[in-house]
């Protein structure tokens, strides 16, 4: 949105909404994502017991209805302080799992070196899903660790950013 049309924003903001990313497994981060530190790395042998057979169980049991645990950083008020604020400023954040939708969970390709393996993954999912939080969650059950370093929103509703101008005159 841009100019006066931002206030029309309002009325899409809890639509189904389709992104692009990438996910790092082997690597955990405080923050599920790039910026964050790190707080475990898999050993390479473990690394390279995650097949493409385990991943896809993985990544199916993400997939549907699905309680999810966001990321301590992320926007979610807690006690009217920003969660991302509180885990800044060092202090204990905890936040409850919510009910989210995600009806595509898709692994699109696949790089893999002795230190990681780089998922490329799109996701189809409802308003309020966090896709650091399916990284994290993907690492976890494989076992290694997981976080994301890509992401790209390419719908909402049923505006996909394929239509959007991308010039404005």
């Amino acid at each position: 949105g841009v100019g006066p049309a931002t206030r029309l924003l309002t009325f899409i903001v809890g639509l189904g909404k389709t992104y692009e990313a990438t996910v790092v497994l082997g690597v955990a981060t405080d923050s599920d994502d790039a910026d964050g530190v790190e707080t475990r790395r898999a050993d390479a042998e473990t690394l390279a017991s995650v097949t493409d057979e385990r991943i896809a169980m993985a990544v199916a049991a993400l997939t549907g209805e699905i309680d999810q645990i966001p990321s301590t950083v992320s926007a979610i008020k807690v006690g009217g302080r920003r969660a991302y604020d509180l885990a800044r400023a060092g202090e204990e954040v905890e936040l409850r799992a919510r009910t989210v939708t995600v009806s595509r969970f898709e692994v699109t390709g696949r790089r893999a070196d002795a230190e990681a393996i780089d998922l490329e993954v799109v996701v189809d999912c409802s308003s309020g899903t966090y896709i650091r939080a399916l990284a994290r969650d993907l690492g976890a059950a494989l076992g290694v660790g997981g976080h994301l370093t890509a992401l790209r929103r390419t719908r909402i509703g049923p505006f996909e950013v394929a239509d959007a101008l991308h010039e404005i005159t």
